[in-house]
């Protein structure tokens, strides 16, 4: 999706998406669920802008972080080693995920 798709959707838009994501995969928690969103509307791309963005602990997005690397459905592209800042892309099977919801 464009960013322009991103930048026009409201919170209540992006609440409704998880929701959706969530009965779609009911494996996936809302945090992980959003995650998995926000990369694929561009919203951001690393653990720390999330966290910043969404007003959530960074410790608790990188924890979700590895739960959807280790299912398949984040890949690590980098890590700070000071910052732990961790930037994400999704996999076939997200992406797959993400079309059908």
């Amino acid at each position: 999706m464009s960013d322009g798709v991103a930048s026009e959707l409201t919170e209540e838009q992006f609440l409704e998406r998880v929701t959706q994501l969530c009965a779609a995969a009911p494996s996936l928690s809302q945090l992980g669920a959003g995650i998995l969103l926000a990369a694929r509307l561009g919203i951001c791309s690393d653990s720390r802008a999330f966290a910043r963005i969404f007003g959530i602990e960074h410790a608790l997005v990188l924890r979700e972080v590895t739960d959807l690397a280790e299912k398949g459905l984040l890949t690590v592209v980098d890590r700070n080693a000071r910052t732990q800042r961790t930037s994400i892309a999704l996999t076939e099977t997200s992406s797959d995920l993400l079309l059908r919801t």
